[in-house]
């Protein structure tokens, strides 16, 4: 999650779909958020560098269906298994590429306010040339349930597995251009006994804050709430939330999930 950015509301509307006639100044526009996120097994041993950690229908669809993003100030329509980046983060290399549904209400309540917002997924090198040969070369992305069936048969599920997260965020503070970053690893563990993988325990936790925040009346109990509109610290400090804090910053790992702050 990138530091809190308070909300305008907008109303979208088909037009603001539609390409411009031409590319405005983008120079009157903010910064640019840069999202990366990805569910990785610690442990890669075959071509795809990769294992089925949550819902085959799920990662087919991010790889199929168009991403949006805003690019110059303006919302766009952006191909999925492309831009794709290498990065380095504690000394490994990774790629990371266009997927869809990552932004969720973003463009929406930035469209106009920044520059740059875009999110990709991460992977191991290598991922997304296979991926892109299977979905366009074969048109796998048009027989979709026999995609499925390949994956499942082939490619192992696994709970030793590791969520990645790397948000930069750029922009202007006292007359200064500033770039923060949040980068965190977060793996697979026991909890109460049980092996929970990195994917579940973050959705989990996610889920589980935003819960506890409406019911301690942290937040609005009516109308629509978007992710953007829950400060960063007051969901890192839940007990659910924490989970997603550094570590030098973090709360014991023991307390998750229980009555303890």
């Amino acid at each position: 999650m990138a530091q809190r950015i308070t909300p305008r509301a907008t109303k979208t509307t088909s037009s603001s779909r539609r390409l411009p006639q031409k590319s405005p100044d983008s120079s009157r526009y903010g910064g640019g958020i840069r999202l990366r996120v990805g569910a990785l097994p610690q442990y890669p041993s075959n071509a795809l560098n990769y294992n089925l950690t949550w819902s085959t229908d799920g990662v087919i669809n991010e790889y199929c269906e168009a991403c949006e993003a805003i690019v110059n100030g303006v919302r766009r329509e952006v191909p999925p298994l492309e831009e794709r980046e290498e990065f380095s983060l504690d000394g490994v290399t990774y790629e990371a590429f266009n997927t869809s549904g990552g932004v969720g209400t973003l463009c929406d309540t930035l469209e106009g306010k920044v520059r740059t917002l875009n999110y990709r997924t991460i992977r191991y090198p290598g991922h997304a040339a296979i991926m892109r040969a299977l979905l366009n070369d074969l048109r796998l992305r048009d027989r979709r349930d026999v995609l499925k069936d390949i994956l499942e048969h082939a490619v192992p599920t696994t709970l030793q597995d590791v969520v990645i997260i790397f948000v930069t965020v750029s922009g202007h503070k006292k007359g200064h251009l500033v770039q923060e970053t949040y980068a965190n690893k977060i793996y697979s563990r026991d909890v109460d006994g049980r092996t929970l993988s990195a994917i579940q325990i973050t959705t989990a936790a996610a889920i589980c804050t935003v819960l506890d925040l409406l019911a301690t009346g942290q937040l609005p109990q009516s109308g629509f709430i978007r992710q953007e509109d829950i400060p960063l610290k007051v969901f890192l400090k839940n007990r659910f939330g924490e989970v997603y804090a550094k570590p030098e910053t973090s709360v014991p790992h023991q307390l998750f999930g229980g009555s303890g702050r």
